[in-house]
Parts: structure tokens; sequence; C-alpha cells
């Protein structure tokens, strides 16, 4: 697996997942729009780890910056 995300874009996924685990927790959001949110957060803090995410591949996205030759 080639990284295809960049640090950026995990922030932002990272954060995201953040703050709607924080609104699930605070019962801001609940019901099964929090369950399936809580279950998308979880897949950005995975896939921010990894620093690959399965759709960007088909497309052929990456906002990794470019390595010099």
């Amino acid at each position: 697996m080639k990284k295809n995300m960049g640090n950026t874009d995990r922030i932002i996924r990272v954060l995201i997942a953040l703050i709607v685990a924080t609104l699930y927790f605070t019962g801001v959001i609940s019901g099964v729009l929090g369950i399936v949110l809580i279950i998308l957060s979880a897949i950005f803090v995975l896939t921010s780890i990894v620093s690959f995410c399965p759709i960007y591949a088909p497309f052929g996205i990456k906002t990794c910056a470019l390595k010099k030759k």
C-alpha cells in the first residue's frame, strides 16, 4: 500500500473525528445518525493512521507531497 494522504488531509480527518466523537458523547447527536457518524469517524482515524484512503486509489487522487527524483 502506497501512501496517498498528506499531513493536512490526515489532520483534518482526525479533527473531524474528534468533533463527531465529542458531539456523540455529549448527546448532541444520537440514534442511528450518531452510530453511523461514529463508524465514519473510526474509519477516518484508521485511514489517517495508515496514510492510505481506499477511495482515493481508484481515482488516482494523492494529497501527499511528491518525492523529488
